[in-house]
């Protein structure tokens, strides 16, 4: 891709996407196939007499080649172009779409290699823009190279550069998260301790007792829901490496699939330190983020390791990098705890709600089970409400909310004395309001 190293140079034609992208597509469609039909295998319907593997066999071949031919098509009619003022994407055969993306509303551009697409080689361009919904585009699949060069041609003119050879951004290494440590820290979590007792209890009741077919019933979403752990906990962030940069963080992570990923220092909009049971003794703690624009993104909905800032750290590293994002910001502030009559509405973890504030952020903790403290900077805050509906005021209690984007962080003070809710919206305004100023 030659060219792409050039911002200077606009194009009117533009450029072909690589071809091996029917291929990865061809792929994706065969297994959505194939996994349609163990669904429908399991539920007992069959192709007659064919045994469940070669149907299996049939599906994947048929799926592929029809996956393949659409791939194909689609690609033939796909062009991006890169002009002196914006990126545009246009696609389509009968019903032709042009996807514009002017330079100045770009946030972020991640790297993102799908399995498939990493064995050929390939990888997809995922763009972030200014805005909310739709605020995501994709270019798929150029190679690992040219998608590297093309998210820094893009890079330099979101930030008005105009140099004729784009630099790679210097980054230094934060931290490296060893393999072993994600597997252990999976292996300590309730929800994966939970999920596998449950299996292995159910399989060998299935394996003693009569009624199999209801017991396998409760094995498969069992079995599922454990495959679901390891695949968000363990392989998406396998080789976790976080770096800083001059414009953010970059997160680089996955076994099988490889993702790299940017968060401007810009669009963080509050930190979540999340402490399941477990990891509390031995001082683990987990860091996800609300990052402006990446609440909803279609196929990344199932994704919910776009948000992880560190899978796994103990508390010196993890302060560390809060610092990164959030200015003198701290957990250690003045408490204002829920009171005893909030019992009633938690009657275990009343004690462990909280909120508090310093001169940087707003923070709120819950939880027993797992403890979670979210961090919400001030400058940051959309909006605060108070709620108190009538059993609460019948307790003479009330709930403070802190709006930020959809994600992980839930800044609330839950069932707070309603004197103290009521000062704590006034203050909490009054903090937003200077941060701004």
């Amino acid at each position: 891709m030659e060219q792409v190293s050039d911002p200077s140079a606009s194009e009117t034609v533009g450029r072909r996407t690589h071809p091996l992208t029917a291929v990865v597509q061809g792929a994706r469609f065969a297994v959505a196939v194939v996994v349609g039909l163990v669904g429908t295998i399991f539920g007992g319907d069959s192709w007659g007499d064919i045994p469940a593997i070669v149907s299996l066999g049939i599906a994947l071949v048929a799926g592929l080649v029809v996956g393949v031919a659409i791939g194909y098509v689609g690609w033939l009619f796909t062009r991006y172009v890169i002009d002196g003022t914006e990126l545009r994407i246009n696609t389509g055969l009968v019903t032709k779409s042009s996807r514009r993306i002017p330079y100045e509303r770009i946030q972020s551009v991640d790297i993102a290699e799908p399995l498939v697409a990493r064995v050929l080689g390939l990888a997809e361009l995922r763009i972030e823009m200014a805005g909310g919904k739709d605020s995501r585009s994709t270019l798929k699949f150029l190679t690992l190279a040219d998608a590297r060069d093309l998210r820094r041609v893009l890079m330099a003119r979101a930030h008005g550069e105009s140099l004729d050879e784009p630099r790679e951004e210097h980054r230094s290494i934060i931290t490296r998260v060893p393999p072993e440590r994600v597997v252990i820290g999976t292996l300590l979590s309730l929800d994966f301790l939970f999920a596998a007792i449950g299996s292995v209890v159910l399989l060998v009741l299935a394996v003693w007792f009569v009624g199999v077919l209801v017991l396998l019933g409760g094995i498969i979403p069992l079995a599922t829901w454990l495959a679901q752990i390891v695949a968000m906990r363990v392989l998406q962030q396998w080789n976790f490496t976080l770096s800083r940069g001059e414009r953010g963080l970059r997160i680089e992570r996955g076994l099988l699939s490889r993702t790299s990923q940017t968060i401007p220092f810009d669009r963080v909009q509050g930190i979540a330190i999340k402490e399941p049971f477990v990891w509390r003794r031995l001082g683990w703690q987990r860091l996800e983020v609300d990052i402006a624009g990446y609440a909803s993104h279609g196929e990344d909905e199932r994704d919910s390791s776009s948000s992880i800032l560190l899978p796994i750290a103990d508390r010196a590293l993890a302060a560390a990098v809060i610092a990164e994002l959030v200015s003198h910001a701290t957990a250690d502030v003045e408490h204002i705890h829920a009171p005893r009559r909030s019992r009633l509405f938690a009657p275990i973890g009343w004690r462990y709600r909280w909120v508090g504030a310093d001169a940087a952020a707003f923070v709120a903790h819950e939880g027993w089970i797992q403890q979670t403290t979210s961090i919400v900077p001030h400058q940051r805050t959309q909006s605060v409400e108070l709620r108190q509906g009538p059993l609460q005021r019948r307790r003479k209690v009330a709930t403070v909310e802190v709006h930020t984007p959809e994600g992980p962080v839930d800044a609330d003070g839950r069932h707070l004395d309603e004197h103290d809710a009521r000062a704590v919206l006034l203050a909490q305004l009054e903090r937003a309001r200077s941060s701004r100023a």
